[in-house]
C-alpha cells in the first residue's frame, strides 16, 4: 500500500506537541536522533494519517503537523488496516509496527491543547529495523501481512 510522507516532526521532551522539521534521521534499534522517544524500546517512532488529522480540523481545530505527538504524518494509507509485525518502508528506512494506539495518560499536553487526542485510536508505533533519513514528500510502502 503506497503512501506519501506529508511531514516529519520531533520533540526533545515526551508528552508535548512535536514540531515539524525538514528531515529526520533514524537509527536502527534506537529511533529518531534527537527525539524524546528514541531508545531501546518498542515505540521509537509514531505515525499518523493526515486524513485523521483532517477529521479533527473539520471540527474547527487549527492543527499543525506534530500536534498529536506524531513523528511521521502520512497521506494515502489507512492505518486502521495495519497489524503488529507488519513493516513500513520509507526510502531506505525499514520500520516494524509494534503497537496500535496508546493510552493518553491524565489528558496530556496534547489533549489539553486540542481537546482530544486521536493517537489512542489512530496512532501507529514502530521500531526502527534499518535506519536512514526521511523528509516530507518521501514515498513509503506499508507491507500487509
Amino acid at each position: 500500500m503506497k503512501f506519501k510522507v506529508e511531514a516529519v516532526c520531533l520533540a526533545a521532551e515526551k508528552g508535548v506537541q512535536k514540531h515539524e522539521v525538514p528531515e529526520i534521521t533514524l537509527r536502527a534499534d534506537h529511533g529518531i536522533v534527537g527525539d524524546a522517544h528514541a531508545g531501546p524500546w518498542h515505540r521509537q517512532v509514531s505515525l499518523l494519517a493526515e486524513e485523521d488529522v483532517d477529521t479533527m480540523r473539520a471540527k474547527g481545530l487549527e492543527l499543525a503537523a506534530g500536534a498529536f505527538g506524531e513523528n511521521i504524518v502520512t497521506r494515502g494509507v489507512d492505518w486502521s488496516q495495519a497489524r503488529v509485525g507488519e513493516t513500513i518502508q520509507i526510502g531506505d528506512v525499514l520500520l516494524e509496527i509494534t503497537q496500535i494506539g496508546k493510552e493518553c495518560h491524565n489528558h496530556c499536553a496534547i489533549y489539553a491543547a486540542v481537546g482530544d487526542c486521536i493517537m489512542p485510536r489512530q496512532g501507529i508505533f514502530a521500531r526502527v529495523l534499518k535506519g536512514g533519513t526521511i523528509h516530507a514528500q518521501s514515498s513509503g510502502d506499508h507491507r500487509l501481512g
